[in-house]
This record gives structure tokens, sequence and C-alpha cells, in this order.
């Protein structure tokens, strides 16, 4: 019989991904300049997914508070996360898109910040943890994420939040993950709201130390 070969090929294959989103440029950008401005990516929760209708994101968070603040300091991008989809799904979507806007747009990569409530605060966890190079912080909000996974972020500076009444997402969500990062010396800081229920992003985003938090903080880069 004779004897099989096996021949060796190299080949590229491109992966198309479709995600819909707004886009703020605070009031005094232009791209044609050597300044480059700090970026958020803000993931929105269940409610605000679809593809047909971007008003939805300026229901809450960061989309609802540029609308009335031109002056805002950040250029950010908020995703609409399609129907019957997750953020923890969609993460090379997420990842696409971030570098597009940073291609195309004045953005300094070393002042990429990512936050997200509920659904969006899982998307949170799941991307940083995935891609913890590019952000210099995070902010999750009522979301939750793998604690197994604390030690590839344990280095960015991380602010989570969550109500303790929560009956959606439990405080325990948070709870595994912070405490996850501080048995591997994790950068972490946690507020609790005593009283709040599922709502804990109205008063972070409404919180002018959350933005100057993120001001403080620009990402490391590995040697």
């Amino acid at each position: 019989m004779q004897n099989q070969t096996q021949h060796s090929f190299i080949t590229q294959t491109t992966k198309t991904v479709k995600l819909g989103y707004l886009l703020f440029l605070p009031s005094d950008y232009k791209k044609n300049t050597d300044q480059k401005f700090p970026l958020i990516m803000f993931l929105h929760g269940m409610g605000e997914r679809g593809d047909d209708n971007l008003n939805l994101l300026k229901k809450h968070g960061i989309p609802k508070i540029v609308e009335t603040t031109p002056n805002f300091p950040f250029i950010v991008v908020s995703p609409q996360c399609p129907d019957n989809s997750w953020w923890t799904m969609e993460i090379d979507a997420l990842k696409a898109l971030l570098d597009e806007i940073i291609d195309s747009h004045s953005v300094n990569p070393d002042q990429i910040y990512l936050t997200g409530l509920s659904m969006g605060g899982y998307g949170t966890w799941k991307l940083a943890t995935e891609h913890p190079d590019y952000f210099a912080a995070i902010a999750p909000i009522c979301g939750g994420g793998d604690p197994e996974k604390a030690e590839q972020i344990k280095d960015i500076p991380i602010w989570v939040f969550h109500g303790a009444k929560d009956l959606v997402v439990t405080l325990e969500k948070s709870e595994e993950m912070v405490e996850s990062l501080k048995l591997v010396n994790g950068n972490v800081r946690f507020t609790v709201y005593p009283e709040t229920e599922h709502d804990s992003w109205t008063k972070t985003y409404d919180n002018p130390e959350l933005y100057e938090w993120f001001f403080q903080h620009t990402r490391l880069r590995k040697q």
C-alpha cells in the first residue's frame, strides 16, 4: 500500500462582526491634532438589546449623561448587544469595535476604560479577563464574573459597585470577584449601597468621583 503523506498549508480567515453603537465625541474633540482623548466603553443591560433602535441606549448610564453634557471629557463608545445574545457571547465583536475606534479616532491607548451595568457588568468582567492589556481601569456594576480568572486582571484598577438588596443579580456575584481579587493581591475597590436594589448604576454614573478615578489611572505596559 502506498504511503500517505500530509501536506502543510497556511490560511488566513477574517470573521465579520456586526454591532450597532453610539459614539460620543467631546465638544473640543479634533481628530487631526496631536491631542489624544481618553475613551470609555459602556456596556448596557439586558433591556436595551436590539438592532434597530439605538435610542434605547440613552435610557441609562453614560449614554444618557452625555446627551446633556457636551463637555464630557471622554470619547464614549456604547455598543448595542443583539437580540437573543449576551455580552459574554460578543467578546470578539466588542474587541473588534474597540480596535476600530482606536484606529479611526484620536484615542489615547493608555487611557481606555471599561464599565457596564447588570448584563453589561458581566460583559465588563468577561472582556477585561479576555483582554486585560487594553484597559487602564474598569468599573463593573451589579454583574458577575469568573473568580478563577481573577489572576488575569489583578493588575487592573477595578472599582466594583452593587446594591445590597439586589434580587436580580445578587450581591454575592460581586463579592465572589472581589474576594478572589483580594486573594491574588488585586487592585480592587468595592462600593456596596446598603439600601439599593438592582439599580445601583444611576447613583454610580451620576457621581463625578467615578470619572475622576478613571482619570487617575493609565494603562500599565508590560516590560
